[in-house]
């Protein structure tokens, strides 16, 4: 499977790979351009450490450097590049208390929220799928990656974000997903307000949204 990635993307990952690391467009880049949508944007993962990434590129900006992003300015334009990671314990379901990095793609796909959003491209090795996220598109359904109390005891801000893409891309929630959000509707309550309107608003403006 072959896809389109802007120049500045692949050059970011052209340069990481001369020095020897990996690197991948992934999230909902991905999952937007398999659909046919525009991106808004354009993440990366690598098994660079952030000093290395740093190191590489001439404009950066620490955005969450504890957590391994950095953003690498290309054009006028940012564009966040995040080590591989496995995210610790949760304590508030929302922040992880800590993050350690890894070597391993797959690690970090696997801590992410839906099937859609845990795909990586890279133009030289191609798709990564490991949780069979185009199946998922092509079924159009939102399915949590692993257990979905497991993600949702995480994030409870994951359980609007499955009700935003349901409603943004007209996708059904699979039901063992939508029955974790039923039985986790609670822990919505630690979540700050500006986060669920951030999300609320996300989806009532969707185009694709039926509003």
């Amino acid at each position: 499977m072959e896809m389109r990635l802007p120049r500045s993307v692949v050059e970011i990952i052209d340069r990481l790979e001369s020095l020897g690391y990996e690197a991948y467009a992934v999230g909902g880049c991905v999952r937007d351009t398999l659909l046919g949508r525009e991106p808004e944007d354009w993440d990366i993962t690598t098994s660079a450490k952030p000093e290395a990434v740093k190191k590489a590129f001439d404009r950066t900006i620490d955005t969450g450097i504890e957590h391994g992003t950095v953003t690498v300015m290309k054009n006028h334009v940012g564009y966040e590049v995040t080590t591989y990671r496995i995210d610790g314990e949760y304590e508030d379901n929302r922040h992880p208390k800590q993050v350690s990095f890894t070597g391993n793609l797959v690690d970090d796909l696997e801590r992410r929220d839906f099937t859609i959003n845990a795909m990586a491209y890279n133009p030289k090795t191609g798709l990564v799928d490991a949780f069979d996220g185009t199946s998922d598109l092509k079924r159009r359904i939102i399915r949590c990656v692993g257990d979905p109390d497991k993600r949702f005891d995480e994030d409870a801000l994951r359980m609007l974000r499955a009700v935003r893409f349901s409603g943004q891309l007209q996708f059904t929630i699979e039901e063992k997903t939508r029955q974790a959000i039923v039985e986790r509707a609670e822990h919505l309550q630690n979540i700050s307000a500006e986060r669920i309107r951030v999300e609320m608003t996300k989806l009532l403006i969707s185009k694709d949204s039926g509003q």
